[in-house]
């Protein structure tokens, strides 16, 4: 599987570590760039050398970009599955792993970094104070994945926009940012010409079967609303999320709202101290899901962690999962 997926984000052309020529970043000398990110407008005065980012989707961001010459190192527990044998490996062989667990400011500033790309609940995080305003008074600037972008529907709610688009959004400012727009284009082209393979032969209506994901948690599921990955890679896969309600990316909810809901097929997100293996075992025995049709049909499918937040392996994602929905009938 994994090398299915070397492959296909091998197309793009302009990804790294795939033979493909691609054009230089910009020279960090160059004049100040002013990026649109969360709805605010932010200025940068010269090009990153010493990027820090902070876990799997973003540090890959970085790399399918080929930016791994402007990184200073990277922050990732190493619960996120198998990095041997991914498209990136040359960049993770590169770059210096900084923690296994997040960024702080300790190892930020010990790593001289000049620019911090991390997200809400994704290194960002106000009960540690490692927050993009107090980067700033360390004068170190940052740059916040739009997945994760707060939205003031509630203090912690995020997500501004549909998670495709979030995804294109941060590409596209990278891109501009670093000076390598051509190549940042290039990747968002070959990414939605294999998502729009997957739409054309996806079922209609009815037909769509209906998907819950199922990240963590015993007694309340940690799931996705519609503002997070698995929202948009589970529609493009020809599914129907069924939390698609809840307006907010990462969240709880309650296990009755999972039964009345009557998922066709459980998503795990593989990751974490409990395996993949371990997680559907719990779902099949845990009595108030006996009834759930996934569960009675033992429709549940396992994704990675990394396929399912904003990262460069969402595409891929999209494909697998809709050779499988393809196989399994929706409600009628």
């Amino acid at each position: 599987m994994r090398k299915l997926l070397a492959a296909a984000l091998c197309l793009a052309a302009t990804a790294t570590g795939c033979g493909a020529t691609v054009e230089p970043s910009r020279d960090a000398k160059s004049s100040a760039v002013t990026l649109t990110n969360c709805g605010r407008k932010v200025t940068y005065d010269k090009v990153p050398e010493r990027v820090v980012t902070n876990d799997v989707g973003i540090t890959e961001l970085m790399f399918a970009l080929g930016l791994e010459d402007r990184m200073a190192g990277f922050a990732m527990p190493d619960d996120k599955g198998d990095l041997s044998n991914v498209p990136w490996k040359d960049g993770y062989d590169k770059v210096k792993w900084l923690s296994k667990d997040q960024l702080t400011k300790e190892n930020v500033l010990d790593a001289r970094a000049d620019l911090v790309f991390a997200g809400w609940n994704y290194g960002f995080r106000e009960d540690s104070g490692f927050t993009p305003d107090a980067l700033k008074k360390l004068g170190i600037p940052s740059y916040i994945l739009t997945e994760s972008c707060r939205n003031g529907r509630t203090k912690s709610s995020r997500g501004i926009m549909p998670p495709l688009d979030a995804l294109y959004a941060d590409l596209t400012n990278l891109g501009k940012l670093f000076g390598v727009e051509k190549r940042a284009a290039a990747l968002i082209d070959d990414f939605r010409k294999q998502i729009a393979d997957v739409r054309a032969k996806a079922p209609d209506g009815a037909e769509r079967p209906s998907v819950f994901l199922y990240d963590s948690g015993q007694d309340t599921p940690f799931t996705s609303g519609r503002y997070a990955a698995p929202e948009q890679i589970i529609t493009e896969a020809g599914g129907v999320n069924v939390m698609h309600d809840v307006a907010d990316s990462w969240t709880t909810v309650g296990w009755e709202s999972v039964v009345k809901r009557d998922p066709d097929v459980i998503v795990i997100c593989d990751y974490g101290d409990a395996s993949a293996e371990q997680k559907k075992n719990f779902l099949l025995s845990y009595a108030p899901l006996r009834g759930v049709a996934a569960v009675k049909h033992r429709r549940i499918f396992v994704v990675d962690y990394a396929d399912l937040v904003e990262s460069p392996r969402n595409p891929s994602a999209i494909a697998r999962l809709g050779a499988y929905l393809r196989t399994v009938p929706g409600k009628r």
